[in-house]
């Protein structure tokens, strides 16, 4: 049992130097953070490494020196990576999931591309797995991977991290293949994000675009339970806290120091891209300068920029513009002994880096939108004197861990400008009390604690599907339930209506019995083994209607009345109903704001129900009527049921569970089956003995043993049972 590690690019560098191949590993944050992973006995990392090798003997020159490293690759044509890496990751993706839909294209062949490049992943992986392996692929490329390899491998374990932010549903919905790229994320047992906000960004989009239903993080889809949660990624901090004391970047340190002598230094990296704001944190610095003259000569801005896709014509343009406004700024405020903006198109050695994040009073972070953003992260684990300030855009991921920064908004380009005054006078005291606590941050959550928790929360998640995973009734649970049934003295089958004897209706008035259903009832019932019990939320006067004529038990409103086949209408003792005045005023509150909601009342219950609701908007008043009810619902004794577009408030005696329970107290039965669909039926499930059969509708995620897909299945199965019988005879 291995884990496969699954991402665009490997971690490695291959040059041909005078027809020699060299490989170099990365030692990027976050093949660092995995090679605690990969590196260790039979797993491995597999992805694209990075040169284009038509012949098959370079390809297998390069499999083979790669799997001496436990790297697998994955060999793309150039027109791949034209029309799938920089087409649809970064022409499609990239643009709508960074929040510039202007710069998107949607084109066919970039889809197609990125179609087939998704199963030449999964095709690859599948020469290398074996069952009970584990599969953890990340980021926006490899958006199709997850449920590709689901569908030929159903039981295998999967983990997705998504290393970008996910954007809001009013943006992704604009993606044409939407539906497609949700779907397949779904194949993952455990989708990770960096923020709570994107996790909820892509539960919104996912109930709204697909028939899924979400449960908090948890989402119930093609049968399966699939978890999203955030996981802010962290760094080695180890690694950039040694480098600052290492004797090469104290060295450059003395360097930068003799160079810029008395004048401060705020630092600003970044890659070339128009999600970086790299424009508004200069025409803040031409504001600083501008309206306090004093700074002149006193603050310069270290620009650092990393080349990146300048042949394209949006970054070309933004490369330009860039050019422009430091030319700009440094022409009108440069000195003979100094340059306000000291301007590097290029990367740098990590030493490099590491002496300018041990030299920059200030770190200027400003990104429009990032999913985590690393480079302010390695400022503060490289601030071993605790001084410095770090000014970090609210629209970054790591605002949400690292709130001790100076937060700002990077549109609001006179807040940043603030934000740099405020930054270069701060007190010493107010430095290190701030550093500190982002120092302590970064050293906790750092790269190998994020591995840590993903992999342990991926075995958790697993362990609850199998918890909870109940078995699908096919041709043989079918044959074996029948079993139990036919050699069965006195039989007890508990069934649920709404949603297990029928389908649902948008009005609940129109889901009434019809011949099919009454027919297999008076089959069940013409046998005198069998005791037929309908377990219902159902108002008795509408149960009375349909089944009064009937020689059946009627439990209805969850237990509050109970009928005997051959007896009157029973209420339990000790329920009241004085509350539901106050109650109904909430719920009539929340009908007015949503339309298309209404109040169902009971005897001793409320329901509001939004099954006609707008999808989105009924969810939303659900959650806040919820919240709104929680407390008050506590102080009055009452029990509030969140269930199939309904929300309903009852008395807390009120339950299928206890009430099923009393009548097998009274009725001794040697084959239990309780068939339901909603979250009330999961305290029958639970209450029952564990040898009855406890079937879930609509659902494999419960406490049931068995579960059916929908009200037809419930029916065949029941009129199965009475063909049996009679062939048995």
């Amino acid at each position: 049992m291995k884990t496969i590690i699954v991402s665009n690019r490997l971690p490695v560098k291959i040059s041909d130097n005078n027809g020699e191949l060299e490989f170099k590993q990365s030692e990027g944050g976050l093949a660092t953070g995995l090679g605690s992973i990969y590196r260790q006995g039979d797993n491995m990392w597999l992805g694209w490494p990075g040169i284009e090798v038509a012949s098959e003997d370079g390809q297998r020159e390069i499999t083979s020196r790669l799997g001496a490293m436990n790297l697998y690759p994955v060999f793309l044509t150039q027109e791949e990576i034209n029309l799938y890496y920089e087409g649809f990751s970064n022409e499609t993706l990239w643009p709508v999931f960074h929040y510039h839909p202007t710069y998107a294209r949607y084109e066919q062949s970039y889809w197609d591309s990125y179609v087939e490049v998704n199963r030449k992943f999964k095709e690859a992986i599948f020469q290398v797995a074996e069952p009970g392996d584990k599969i953890w692929i990340h980021d926006y490329q490899l958006l199709l991977l997850p449920g590709m390899i689901r569908a030929e491998q159903p039981d295998i374990t999967i983990g997705f991290f998504l290393h970008i932010p996910f954007p809001s549903y009013e943006l992704f919905r604009l993606i044409p293949w939407r539906a497609e790229l949700l779907e397949n994320m779904l194949g993952a047992d455990l989708l990770g994000f960096h923020t709570f906000d994107d996790v909820r960004h892509f539960i919104s989009s996912v109930t709204r675009i697909l028939p899924v239903h979400s449960y908090g993080n948890e989402l119930n889809y093609d049968d399966r339970q699939a978890v999203a949660e955030p996981f802010p990624m962290g760094i080695d901090d180890k690694k950039f806290e040694d480098l600052a004391q290492s004797e090469l970047v104290l060295e450059s340190v003395a360097t930068l120091k003799e160079t810029f002598q008395d004048s401060k230094m705020i630092l600003s990296i970044d890659r070339l891209d128009y999600s970086k704001g790299i424009l508004q944190r200069l025409q803040a610095f031409d504001i600083l300068l501008q309206s306090n003259p004093e700074y002149i000569e006193k603050v310069v801005l270290y620009m650092i920029v990393v080349p990146s896709r300048d042949t394209v014509a949006q970054y070309k343009e933004l490369r330009d513009e860039i050019d422009k406004l430091v030319g700009n700024i440094n022409s009108r405020y440069r000195t003979l002994n100094w340059t306000p903006v000291n301007y590097y198109y290029r990367s740098f050695p990590v030493e490099m880096l590491s002496a300018l994040y041990t030299m920059a009073e200030v770190c200027l972070i400003s990104p429009m939108r990032d999913g985590m953003n690393l480079v302010c992260k390695e400022y503060v684990a490289s601030r071993t004197n605790n001084t410095g300030v770090l000014i970090l855009s609210e629209m970054a991921g790591a605002a949400k861990e690292l709130i001790d920064a100076v937060i700002v908004n990077p549109n609001n380009v006179g807040e940043v400008y603030r934000a740099m005054i405020d930054a270069l006078n701060m007190s010493l005291e107010e430095q290190e009390r701030r550093m500190r606590a982002m120092r302590e941050v970064v050293s906790k959550f750092n790269i190998r604690h994020w591995v840590k928790i993903y992999m342990d929360k991926l075995d958790e998640v697993k362990q609850m599907q199998d918890s909870m995973q109940a078995k699908h009734i096919g041709p043989n649970g079918r044959v074996y339930i029948e079993n139990e049934y036919i050699h069965a003295r006195r039989r007890a089958i508990f069934l649920d209506y709404d949603g297990t004897l029928v389908g649902f209706k948008s009005n609940i008035d129109m889901a009434m019995p019809d011949e099919d259903l009454y027919d297999i009832l008076e089959q069940l019932t013409a046998d005198p083994a069998n005791n037929i019990v309908i377990v219902s939320g159902r108002k008795y006067q509408t149960l009375e209607d349909w089944f009064g004529r009937m020689p059946i038990d009627i439990i209805a409103e969850h237990g509050a009345w109970q009928k005997r086949k051959d007896g009157d209408w029973q209420k339990l003792p000790g329920l009241y109903n004085q509350w539901k005045q106050e109650i109904r005023t909430i719920l009539e509150t929340y009908v007015d704001r949503t339309p298309g909601s209404f109040i169902e009342e009971k005897s001793y219950s409320l329901v509001w129900h939004y099954r006609k609701v707008e999808e989105g908007l009924g969810e939303l008043r659900a959650n806040e009527l919820m919240t709104t009810l929680r407390f008050i619902t506590a102080d009055k004794g009452l029990q509030m049921l969140p269930g199939n577009k309904v929300i309903e408030i009852k008395n807390v005696e009120v339950n299928k569970g206890k009430v099923s329970l009393s009548w097998l107290d009274n009725n001794e039965c040697d084959f239990i089956m309780a068939l339901g669909d909603d979250h009330t039926d999961e305290d029958m499930f639970k209450a029952l003995p564990e040898s009855a059969f406890t079937i879930k509708i609509g659902s494999n995620i419960s406490s049931a043993r068995f579960y059916l897909r929908d009200y037809r299945e419930v029916r065949r199965l029941l009129r199965s049972l009475t063909i049996r019988k009679s062939l048995s005879a």
